[in-house]
């Protein structure tokens, strides 16, 4: 079977964006409550995919539904620990831990899906794993805020495989529409105690409806439409870029200087999904173990 090449090339676009917005929320999160942040940014979402598709509402059948429930449940914890994880330590630790959902995910889809595990994959994987350490780790040590964001990377994980399993066969634009939707109501639950808080300045609006039309509406959209194109592991490799624009981005923006580890992390991981990715003259192997 041939390679989706436009899917691969819209996972690297969606791992840019997911890089700037990770820049712009780490400032974010100090002026805005990390529940009221995150239901503002998914409800906004929701609400420009309902917008934009009016019709959309009327492809929920139970079995998209009971689906999206369960997969925005996991994304909604995932962003939830991360963000945690983010206010607690620094970002380039953050991003690393969470990239770890590279290793969990062909793990998961073992262990769950009973999906075999190619040798390019583990290679794969071992690559991309140096690679986010080269980037990322800087006087690297276990603190409360790093376990919240290795329960991330789990919840990532569960969500990349389910929705490998999952998105074929549904409205990919629909199943989207309620994964974000679950986001947004789980955070408004947690924002409700302390009452609803909005940004006071124009900074923290820009950050909010950056990541609600780029980093969310669109990013997940192409996500869940590529996932239905390409197996799990592939895309968990292809994601972990977004590391890379995060450093570059960061670079750009004055908050961090450009390292000799963060060119060669780069270098190691974009090797990673070359060898994930690379045609193969071999037949197709049978993934599903009998």
């Amino acid at each position: 079977m041939k390679r989706n090449y436009w899917a691969v090339i819209a996972l690297l676009t969606v791992t840019i964006v997911w890089g700037a917005a990770f820049v712009l929320m780490k400032d974010a999160i100090h002026r805005e409550p990390i529940y009221d942040f995150l239901a503002l940014r998914f409800a906004i979402a929701t609400l420009i995919m309902v917008a934009a598709k009016p019709s959309v509402l009327l492809s929920f059948t139970p079995d998209l539904l009971k689906k999206g429930l369960f997969l925005g449940a996991m994304l909604g914890g995932a962003y939830i620990t991360q963000t945690i994880g983010l206010s607690m330590t620094t970002a380039a630790i953050t991003g690393f831990i969470t990239g770890l959902y590279v290793v969990v995910v062909p793990l998961l889809g073992w262990l769950l899906m009973r999906q075999k595990i190619s040798a390019k994959v583990i290679w794969g994987v071992a690559l991309a794993t140096i690679g986010l350490g080269l980037i990322s780790i800087n006087g690297f040590s276990i603190e409360i805020g790093q376990l919240w964001v290795v329960l991330c990377a789990i919840l990532f994980a569960g969500h990349i495989v389910g929705l490998g399993a999952w998105s074929k066969g549904l409205d990919a634009y629909a199943l989207t529409v309620v994964q974000l939707a679950v986001v947004a109501l789980i955070n408004f639950i947690g924002a409700v105690p302390n009452g609803i808080q909005v940004p006071g300045d124009f900074s923290g609006w820009f950050a909010i409806l950056f990541t609600a039309v780029f980093a969310t509406a669109f990013a997940f959209f192409i996500q869940t439409w590529a996932q239905s194109k390409m197996d799990a592991s592939r895309v968990a490799i292809i994601l972990t870029a977004e590391v890379v624009f995060t450093a570059l981005i960061s670079v750009a923006v004055g908050q961090e200087v450009l390292q000799l580890k963060t060119i060669l992390g780069g270098f190691v991981m974009t090797s990673a999904m070359l060898l994930v990715e690379w045609p193969s003259r071999k037949p197709a192997v049978v993934d599903i173990i009998e």
